[in-house]
This record gives structure tokens, sequence and C-alpha cells, in this order.
């Protein structure tokens, strides 16, 4: 079935710019419930743009913003969702998620300070069947491209906690990713929001470059 996802992807968003065809494009989710879905613009531009100037691949530049309860979810293979407060999710888009990740979707969440009560909650909803699973510094993810043995990095305090990913797994496959007191989001925007030394903001970078070779490479 996800293959069969990624060749309607393939042919449903045949997207061009100034004559040029990308291999995809991916989306930042719109939701319901008061959170700052749009916090961080400037971190996934600056994400493709690392991935398009140092993996070689071919992502569109403009990032697409979809509602989750939308159609149009199931043209972007890649979906990232992060804010600060309330998240919720009506029934319309715990069908569309549930359908969409069950059909070979990915779903990026990075807590931005203040999700994660919200966030695992509202997930209850999609899949109430499964839950969030702790991933290893050993797992694949952490060395898709770049190799980072210490698993996820820490790039911004907030309580001081240790960063942690976790997943969720249809099947085997990882289909839900949410990282927990790293905030990679802000380490991905432009320096001058958050002054964050070069080091830092290349460390969060790598990571969200492994992030997506992990998410269209992953068997």
């Amino acid at each position: 079935m996800r293959v069969l996802f990624f060749l309607w992807i393939s042919i449903l968003s045949g997207i061009q710019m100034n004559a040029q065809t990308f291999d995809y494009r991916i989306a930042l989710a719109k939701y319901k419930g008061g959170g700052d879905w749009y916090a961080n613009p400037t971190s996934l531009p600056n994400l493709v743009k690392y991935c398009n100037q140092h993996l070689a691949t071919n992502i569109h530049p403009e990032i697409a913003e979809v509602e989750l309860g939308s159609a149009q979810l199931f043209n972007y293979p890649f979906l990232h969702l992060t804010g600060h407060g309330n998240v919720y999710f009506d029934e319309q888009d715990v069908s569309n998620l549930r359908n969409y990740l069950l059909a070979g979707g990915f779903l990026h969440i990075d807590d931005n300070y203040g999700l994660d009560e919200f966030i695992r909650r509202e997930m209850k909803k999609v899949f109430p069947e499964e839950n969030f699973a702790e991933l290893p510094p050993d797992f694949p993810i952490f060395h898709a491209f770049y190799s980072f043995t210490n698993g996820l990095p820490k790039i911004h305090e907030h309580d001081g906690k240790p960063a942690q990913a976790f997943g969720i797994f249809l099947q085997g496959r990882l289909a839900v990713l949410y990282t927990y007191e790293s905030d990679l989001g802000d380490g991905w925007e432009d320096e001058a929001v958050h002054n964050d030394p070069e080091s830092k903001r290349i460390e969060a970078l790598k990571m969200g470059a492994n992030i997506l070779t992990y998410a269209f490479t992953q068997q």
C-alpha cells in the first residue's frame, strides 16, 4: 500500500517551478485548538535548503500548509507539526490523519515547548491502540545520513530535561516521530531569530536531514 501511495503522490504532485520538476513537497500541519501551528516560519524552508544543498535532494522550496482534515493532506508524503500550546483534532482530523498514516504518510511532531500534554492526548484519538515508544540511540533515524551516537541532540534547554525521540509504529514502519525537549525547529530557524551558535544550528539541521532521509528511504 505504501508503494501505491507514493506512486499516487508522484503522479498528482508533479510540481513545477521555473521549469524545474521537484521530487516532492513537504507540508506544515494546520490544527485547531488555539496553538501556534505557524511557529518557526523559517525553519522548514531552511531545512529544505540545507538538504537540497548538502544531500542532493530535490525538494520543493515552498512549504505547503494543510489542514489535517483536508483531502489535500494526501498530496504531501511528509508532514511536520509544531507549536507551543493547545492542539485539538476533531473527528474529521482524526479519521483523515489516521488514513494518511496508514497509507504510508509520515508525521514529524516537534515540541516547540508546551505541546507535550496536548499532542499525546490528541494522538491517542488517532491511534488509541498505540503508544509512543522511545527510540534508542542506535535506531536508524539517528544514523540515516549523519551519525548521532547519543541519539536526539539537545538544541534548546527549555526544562533542562534530556532530549527524547518517540515513535508510533504501524506494521513495523515508523509512521510518527515525536521529538521532545530538543526543539529542532528553533535550531532550523534563521540565525537572527534565536542567536544560536552556528554549531548548534548545524547540529539541528543535520538531525532534520536525517529525519527526511529516513522518512523517504525506510523499508
